[in-house]
Order: structure tokens, then C-alpha cells, then sequence
């Protein structure tokens, strides 16, 4: 699985600004928040779904009151029988893959399930240690959704075709650090993949494969050309997973850096995107 980053000391400085431009031909497509509600009055405000919907909608407004018509389930899920409809990113397999709604539910599974994948077992309160990490995720997770632009930081989510029960989870973070631009060509900044993770009992269904298809839809959407992750290098399952998915290894942690205090060591596998490879993967698949 894709190297977890802990908290919010990995969000660099640059994810916290304004997006650029990027050089390329056409300039990136910004994608709405689309899952984003919150509480106002006895209603909720939803954003609209998508921008030709917001320019057409102009008369009846951006955003939408919908008074005494949201009520809140048991799981902190708003219900709304006017919600727009989810706009997805990835579709294979029956799995449907769009970005986390901000909301007390959905966060909360998010932290579970990530949780549950990089949890390290301790012989001793086990039990404890992992509510004292979901807690940690949970934390990071707000921080990172409070912090980043929209389109700068995003976590995407997978739905089962059946009841919409969120099984999977990715983050997809724009950085640019130094040490991994020296192995882009023709770039200053790329989508990092962090925190892939699947439910327990729904893992090796594929669904790591259509969150990463999701990932690589919304570089191009955003205008990024190179999609970046760390997989531990005795991981051979999470390798094979990229690899089938077109990354491919450029480095690997420096060995001084592993052996002396018994870390595991990671490599750095990149992908570069563009919308016509996008195109031909979606027919053939």
C-alpha cells in the first residue's frame, strides 16, 4: 500500500497556496468540491456540482437553500432528497470512486479504515494504542481538509456498488519537494499519493486499482503531469498493485537511512499522465 504520511507535518508550505497555472496546453480544469455541506439555519447550503451547472443556475444562485429539507441520520450523514449527484472520478468493477464529503460520518470511516491498514499491533493494550491512532489520523484528516486549497489537497473515497459504503480510501496531495523533482522531467510540482487503504473484507476486489485511476484523473484535471508515491520495497503486493497501474521505480531510500535504526526501506515509483493515455486505459478497461 502507498506510504501513509502521519498528521500534518508533511504538509509542505506550498500546499497552503493559491494554485498556478501550469504550463501546458490547455489550462487545468478546477474540480469542485462537490460533497462539501454544512449546517446553516434549519437547512443546509450545497455547493453546486460542477461549474457549467453554477453559470447556468446563475438566476437561482451558486449555492442553494434548502430549508427543513436535510435531516441528519444516526451516522452524522446528512440526507437530502434534492443532494446533487456525486460526481465520480473512476468507475470499474461496480466500484465508484469521488471525493470524501466533509462530513462527521465520513470522515470518521476514512480514519477507520486507514487505520485499521497501518496500525501497527502492539503486544501490550493493542486495543488502546489503536484508538490512540485513529485519533491521530482523524486529527490529520481535519487539518488537512481545513488547511489545503480544493485543489491542492483531496481525499477520494471508494463506494460499493451496493448501498454506497465507503470500502476504500486515497489521498492525493500537490508538493514539491526537491529530492523528487530531480527525477521529473519539465515540471515544478506533482500529485503525491499518500494513504491508500482498503476495508478488511474487501481487499484484492480491485478497488486499489480504481482509486488509483481516480488519482490519475484528477492530475489531469488539475494540470499536473506526474503522479508520485513511496511503497515499501518487501511490500511485493503494493508494488505489483503500481506497477499494473504504469508506476515505475526511480529510487529508493538511502541505505544509511534503513539499516542503522531498522526502518523498513521505501522506493519512489512516478507515473506520468496525460489525458489521451487517460482516454485509451478507460476504453480498454
Amino acid at each position: 500500500m502507498a506510504h501513509f504520511l502521519r498528521h500534518q507535518s508533511f504538509i509542505s508550505t506550498s500546499v497552503r497556496k493559491h494554485p498556478r497555472l501550469h504550463h501546458q496546453t490547455n489550462a487545468p480544469i478546477k474540480l469542485p468540491n462537490h460533497g462539501k455541506k454544512r449546517a446553516k439555519g434549519n437547512g443546509c447550503l450545497v455547493q453546486c456540482s460542477t461549474s457549467s451547472y453554477s453559470s447556468s443556475m446563475s438566476s437561482a444562485k451558486a449555492s442553494v437553500e434548502l430549508s427543513g429539507k436535510a435531516e441528519e441520520d444516526n451516522n452524522g450523514r446528512w440526507e437530502d432528497k434534492e443532494e446533487q449527484q456525486p460526481l465520480y472520478l473512476a468507475s470499474e468493477n461496480g466500484w465508484k470512486v469521488r471525493r470524501l464529503e466533509e462530513n462527521q460520518y465520513e470522515t470518521r470511516k476514512v480514519a477507520q479504515i486507514q487505520a485499521e491498514a497501518f496500525h501497527q499491533p502492539m503486544p501490550l493494550f493493542d486495543d488502546l494504542f489503536f484508538r490512540f491512532f485513529k485519533a491521530e489520523v482523524l486529527a490529520g484528516l481535519m487539518y488537512k481538509l481545513r488547511n489545503s486549497p480544493p485543489t491542492r489537497y483531496a481525499c477520494l473515497v471508494a463506494e460499493s456498488p451496493s448501498d454506497a459504503k465507503l470500502v476504500g480510501v486515497v489521498d492525493v496531495t500537490a508538493l514539491r519537494d526537491n529530492d523528487v523533482l530531480r527525477h521529473l522531467h519539465g515540471t515544478e510540482e506533482y500529485l503525491y499519493v499518500s494513504g491508500l487503504a482498503v476495508s478488511k473484507c474487501f481487499r484484492r476486489r480491485k478497488i486499489g486499482s480504481c482509486l488509483l485511476k481516480a488519482c490519475e484523473v484528477l492530475s489531469v484535471l488539475w494540470g499536473f503531469k506526474y503522479l508520485v508515491l513511496r511503497a515499501y520495497e518487501d511490500d511485493s503486493g503494493a508494488r505489483t498493485l503500481y506497477a499494473n497501474a504504469g508506476y515505475r521505480v526511480v529510487s529508493g531510500d538511502p541505505p544509511w537511512t534503513t539499516s542503522w535504526i531498522g526502518r523498513r526501506r521505501r522506493v519512489l515509483m512516478i507515473k506520468q499522465c496525460n489525458f489521451i493515455d487517460l482516454i485509451s486505459s478507460t476504453f480498454q478497461s
